[in-house]
């Protein structure tokens, strides 16, 4: 199978063929595909009928995807099973094939040699059977020891109890995965012993110990406790439950879509699932409270305890994925580039009537390497290298002083409701950061409190995205410095989303997170993925990261700006920033388009 070498030229030069070239590799397979170049835009296009769909972020055709809290609580827990196969990437999400709505929750299936640029497949799980008749939900891949990837999912039976359900491939031979069977045992898991059967969902990627014994966690809610159930498997199909959970907590509520996996210490590099070692950590992950809350800890697969060093929401400890809208998430190891791949579902912030009407909902975060931090004590997350390809029209700013007060727009080439941001920012002294009150703990309830427009001693500064020319609309991410009594200082990370749109029917929600840097000795960086209806933000080189969804009626398309600002008393210097368009990802449609089987 031959591979398109995106990476080996320039993106512009290559995205037509990329599209027909893959179409007649599809067709090899026996798969039918509309490679238009007209056909592809239309998935991804920007015209001023869709002022909001993305350009470069994962989403299907058309119709609702991830979920949103359905009758029965269910249904955003995507993306679903993502893994690296043969050459090539699947990405499974929760998918309405039939509606902007929830609903009707099908596994849609979408492949890609690079991440960037997609292919949408068959659908590869529906709700045909007793143990899934009412919603195929989350789930996870697992790749055996063969080489052969299995799913794990969870279903809404019959009697409307969430069961965990097993699909093999229908053709192993097959890469691109496009028929899946499901196990004649399901369901596997089901709710006995005093589990509830509306929340028992969201089955791990499985792993397995020393003992050749498979484990698997699944999310629930027991006597109000959130907890990590664990499972064993000596044969991936008879599973029992361990009396005890791998970890739990009174704090928390539900824990949707779970996720374990180890990081190395020392390496630069991912780590397998079931690697384990003295060099590695290993994080676990839960949904809760419209967050993606992570702890971290040390593993003992010979006992399966698990010894954590802060706790789910413990004081003075708030570890998140993305202190934004992000949620539901779902990691993998890609072994052809050694790394762990980080993804989740970015709903609306929009209307449900708004989402019927432009005829879509719900899209992916752009994919993120995770590392662990040099400290051991948090995570870094990072775009991946490949979206990259898609830079043009660079503009480069070097070393220029923001007096307070100072707005200066970012000029050149670059289409600014379309774009990727690199800024950092040096300080001549730290001598006017504001003193940081004891109680402010809270950094969202700080950036509500204090946004772009409250002025500062050091801060806020940053970059007003998506703004029009007068400023009217605006989202600014930036930064606070405070100082604090014992003579250190507090960075605080902002997206201020309160004039991101003269609608009054969007939610303009505003995040903060504190940023594990000290300005002292090191420059503040961000980096922003502007994109239409979305803002990915990366602070202190991703060890803070902030995602926003916004629908400006102004600051649309070309009538965009971009602009870096200092609203403090002091000045900031731009160390450097850099500045590029992004192209489009390539999109191929499939042109199957199945009946509904729903009344």
């Amino acid at each position: 199978m031959e591979i398109p070498a995106i990476e080996q030229r320039k993106y512009m030069e290559i995205s037509a063929i990329w599209a027909v070239g893959l179409c007649f590799l599809l067709a090899g397979h026996g798969f039918e595909a509309d490679a238009s170049h007209h056909g592809s835009r239309n998935l991804q296009s920007n015209t001023t009928e869709q002022p909001y769909r993305t350009a470069y972020h994962f989403q299907p055709p058309k119709n609702w995807m991830n979920g949103g809290i359905g009758k029965w609580g269910l249904g955003n827990a995507d993306p679903n099973g993502p893994m690296y196969y043969n050459g090539v990437y699947h990405l499974f999400y929760q998918y309405n094939p039939y509606a902007a709505v929830w609903g009707n929750m099908t596994w849609g299936h979408s492949i890609s040699y690079d991440l960037v640029n997609w292919v949408h497949l068959e659908y590869a799980l529906n709700p045909t059977d007793p143990f899934d008749i009412n919603g195929c939900f989350s789930g996870s891949a697992t790749i055996l020891p063969g080489g052969e990837p299995v799913i794990l999912y969870t279903g809404l039976d019959s009697q409307n109890r969430q069961v965990q359900n097993l699909a093999v491939p229908k053709n192993i031979s097959d890469s691109l995965l496009r028929e899946w069977i499901k196990s004649p045992h399901n369901p596997l898991m089901t709710p006995t012993n005093g589990i509830d059967g509306n929340n028992f969902r969201d089955p791990t990627t499985a792993w397995q110990g020393p003992d050749k014994v498979w484990r698997v966690l699944v999310g629930s809610l027991i006597n109000g406790r959130g907890e990590a159930l664990l499972y064993r498997s000596t044969d991936f199909v008879n599973w029992k439950k361990s009396q005890i959970p791998l970890h739990s907590s009174n704090k928390t509520g539900m824990w949707e879509c779970p996720d374990f996996y180890p990081v190395s210490v020392s390496s630069r590099n991912g780590v397998d699932t079931s690697v384990k070692n003295a060099d590695t950590k290993h994080v676990l992950k839960a949904s809760f409270k419209e967050n993606d809350h992570y702890i971290i800890g040390k593993y003992v697969p010979e006992t399966d305890d698990y010894f954590i060093e802060t706790d789910f929401l413990d004081a003075g400890s708030d570890l998140r994925y993305d202190y934004g809208n992000f949620y539901a998430s779902k990691t993998f190891f890609d072994a052809a580039k050694k790394r762990r791949i980080l993804w989740a579902w970015i709903l609306e912030s929009d209307t449900s009537s708004a989402d019927i009407e432009k005829g879509w909902s719900g899209l992916q975060s752009i994919p993120r390497s995770v590392l662990l931090d040099q400290t051991g004590r948090r995570l870094i997350q990072w775009p991946i290298k490949e979206i990259e390809e898609l830079r043009e029209n660079q503009v480069t700013l070097l070393n220029k002083e923001l007096k307070g007060g100072t707005v200066i727009e970012v000029h050149g080439t670059i289409t600014a409701s379309q774009a990727d941001v690199e800024v950092s920012f040096d300080f001549p002294h730290l001598n006017e950061a504001e003193v940081l009150d004891p109680s402010w703990v809270d950094p969202h309830l700080l950036c509500s409190q204090k946004n772009a427009s409250v002025k500062g001693g050091i801060g806020p500064f940053g970059l007003l995205v998506l703004a029009s020319k007068d400023l009217t609309e605006q989202t600014a991410i930036f930064f606070r410095i405070f100082a604090t009594q014992n003579e250190k200082h507090i960075v605080l990370m902002c997206s201020d989303q309160s004039r991101s749109s003269l609608r009054q029917d969007v939610d303009k929600t505003s995040y903060g997170a504190f940023v594990d840097v000290d300005p002292l000795h090191e420059k503040i960086s961000l980096r922003s993925l502007i994109d239409h209806s979305i803002v990915e933000s990366f602070g202190g080189e991703g060890r803070s990261c902030i995602t926003a969804r916004v629908y400006p009626e102004l600051a649309i398309n070309k009538e965009a700006h971009l602009y870096v600002f200092n609203n403090g008393t002091q000045s900031v210097k731009i160390s450097r920033l850099d500045a590029w368009s992004m192209g489009k990802a390539e999109v191929v449609p499939n042109n199957r388009r199945r009946k509904s089987h729903f009344n």
